[in-house]
């Protein structure tokens, strides 16, 4: 097991011990989007964390869990006695929008959905990353969940983050969907010309560890304006550097906004197949 994997179970496992004291006590109601606020981030989250991680020049800033929100779905059937898949979502829009028919599909799927309210395009980068880990740390003190299936994804803007987390914090994302928006740590040429910088400098052993064991869902479509830069980003970037469980599904017709409910399960599918 790597050291950064086993750093990560630690830090969640000695997070616990203070569970009572991080995270409120809200009252969630299964099959309905809820709210949920936690008092604590995780050490995970930590500006010293992500600036090691993303080879980051500036250190960001701290995180103020005191003035955040979150959304979470529970599936109607969720029963704490089976271990449930968590599913955090990065909106590229402060409401933390998700396809009303996807919801379905989570709950079908055994998936705890949580996503960070006023986490959309306009906040910061680290600030969104920040979000999400703790999302990820908090819910797993809260529910039984199975670490084979903790997924991040996000459309557009919000999904450039998620990809970035999905390499950078691969001890703690098992897999990742990405609709409409990918980022990667070489340049990239579409066809064109076009180039596409580099967006961020991963940890040489956590970026190891996401090319043999992270799974990862590229989706674009023939119709959107992110097509070149998707396609372009999974041949010269994933596949060209030996990510082993990352495909590509270009949907014929698809613009730059969210898949039907039919691509999204297919996306989930590839990710379970692969746990």
């Amino acid at each position: 097991m790597s050291s950064f994997r086993c750093t990560a179970l630690l830090t969640l496992l000695l997070s616990q011990l203070c569970f009572a004291q991080t995270t409120k006590d809200t009252k969630i109601k299964l099959g309905v989007r809820s709210p949920i606020s936690f008092q604590a981030t995780t050490p995970m989250a930590s500006p010293e964390q992500l600036k090691m991680r993303l080879r980051a020049s500036e250190t960001p800033g701290a995180l103020d869990l005191s003035m955040e929100k979150f959304e979470v779905i529970l599936p109607k059937a969720y029963n704490k006695e089976e271990p449930h898949g968590l599913f955090i979502w990065i909106s590229p829009n402060d409401q933390c929008a998700l396809p009303a028919d996807w919801e379905k599909v989570l709950s079908d799927e055994k998936l705890i959905f949580i996503g960070a309210l006023k986490s959309g395009n306009t906040r910061e980068t680290m600030d969104r990353m920040q979000l999400a880990i703790t999302a990820n740390d908090q819910m797993r003190q809260l529910y039984n969940i199975d670490p084979a299936r903790v997924y991040i994804s996000g459309h557009s803007g919000g999904s450039r983050v998620a990809s970035m987390l999905a390499v950078a914090y691969a001890d703690m994302f098992s897999g990742a969907v990405c609709f409409m928006g990918v980022n990667f740590f070489f340049p990239t040429q579409a066809k064109d010309g076009t180039m596409y910088e580099a967006r961020y400098i991963p940890h040489p052993e956590i970026a190891t560890l996401a090319q043999n064991e992270s799974r990862i869902v590229l989706v674009t479509g023939s119709k959107d304006f992110n097509l070149d830069n998707t396609t372009a980003i999974y041949e010269q970037g994933f596949k060209a550097n030996d990510f082993k469980h990352v495909t590509l599904l270009d949907i014929p017709g698809q613009g730059h906004g969210a898949p039907d409910k039919g691509w999204f399960k297919k996306a989930l599918n590839y990710l379970d197949k692969k746990k």
